[in-house]
């Protein structure tokens, strides 16, 4: 008998196949729209392009779940005379995976495709060869003879990203070019999504897709400013250890398709993070524990400062290959990070405060 393809919720493989580097996240914002603002008792678009969704509106406690929208990108900063395309890069990329990809730049009026491009190791001295190009020293070919040919199709400063688009690869393993992070913006929407078919809540949930967590968590800290939590949750993805050249005294254990990764750590409120562990405990999700010694990079850092302060945890699921084109999760972890938020926020009671 041939086995069951996994069913992807088409929410999150729509937000997998939107467009949304940092600054530009139109076409992700146009998803979780689609899918979330139905279900919200009130809906909320910012000037940074946040989207801020409320449930149970008169509830308290007021939880906060942040899932970032925006995604690694290129911007354009100049064209040469035969128009070719030089970029800088949005977000953190590793240079080796740039060269030799094809990508998608969005227009005024199209999105079109060109290629990336650096010197043929056939014409490498052999210290050049071991050598990582410099992102001045690579380019972007769209087939074009000259810049005016070029500047017919892009201007400075359009800005494009990986045309590697989500694709399953085993039962419930996928590839895609940014499961970091539509994941995590994912997880927050379906979580209010199912919160809103319970018909006693006491918590006030507000699950927002934030803008621009890859240049400086700057759409969680306005989100945050702007609603007040008292509880906020980050989610997004962790990294998986388990490939070969893992070095897991270094940088912990976390197994691809071993549910939640819950962390802990003195950024993170302990009330919050133990509770999480508990409902885990209690509901039979599996999870797995990461230590943070100090400041995350993710959108917890801005969350937890945000006005007078707010208790903050964070979850995510493990990823393998961050940062790449072609990055590998299990969208089992995706679904046991919304049961989790699920469970947990239905424990919350009326007037809980997490103060340490």
């Amino acid at each position: 008998m041939p086995k069951i393809k996994y069913q992807v919720p088409d929410f999150l493989n729509q937000l997998l196949a939107s467009r949304s580097p940092s600054g530009q996240e139109t076409e992700a914002q146009a998803v979780f729209d689609a899918f979330v603002e139905p279900k919200a008792d009130s809906y909320e678009k910012d000037v940074l392009g946040n989207r801020i969704a409320t449930l149970n509106p008169k509830g308290d406690p007021t939880v906060l779940l942040a899932g970032h929208l925006d995604e690694l990108g290129f911007i354009i900063k100049y064209i040469d005379d035969k128009g070719y395309l030089f970029f800088d890069t949005i977000g953190g990329h590793d240079r080796i995976m740039i060269s030799g990809r094809r990508v998608r730049i969005k227009t005024r009026n199209a999105v079109i495709t060109g290629v990336t491009g650096k010197r043929a190791v056939h014409l490498m001295d052999a210290d050049e060869r071991e050598k990582v190009p410099k992102i001045h020293d690579m380019w972007i070919d769209l087939g074009v003879s000259s810049k005016a040919d070029a500047e017919k199709l892009v201007r400075v400063g359009d800005t494009g990203t990986y045309d590697h688009e989500f694709e399953l690869l085993n039962g419930s393993v996928g590839t895609a070019r940014a499961f970091d992070n539509k994941t995590g913006a994912y997880i927050a929407g379906e979580t209010l999504i199912r919160l809103a078919e319970e018909s006693s809540l006491a918590a006030k949930v507000v699950a927002v897709g934030t803008a621009q967590e890859e240049i400086g968590v700057r759409g969680a800290a306005t989100s945050a400013f702007a609603t007040t939590p008292d509880y906020g949750i980050a989610i997004d993805v962790g990294h998986a250890t388990d490939f070969p050249d893992a070095d897991n005294k270094r940088f912990g254990a976390f197994k691809m398709g071993g549910g939640v990764i819950i962390t802990r750590g003195p950024q993170l409120n302990p009330i919050v993070t133990e509770a999480l562990i508990v409902v885990a405990e209690a509901e039979n999700i599996p999870y797995q524990l990461e230590a943070e010694r100090g400041i995350i990079s993710n959108d917890s850092r801005s969350i937890q400062v945000a006005g007078a302060g707010v208790a903050t945890g964070t979850i995510g699921l493990a990823l393998r290959y961050m940062h790449t084109p072609s990055e590998m999760v299990d969208l089992e972890d995706v679904e046991a990070c919304v049961k989790l938020l699920v469970a947990y926020i239905k424990t919350l009671k009326s007037g809980d405060r997490a103060i340490v």
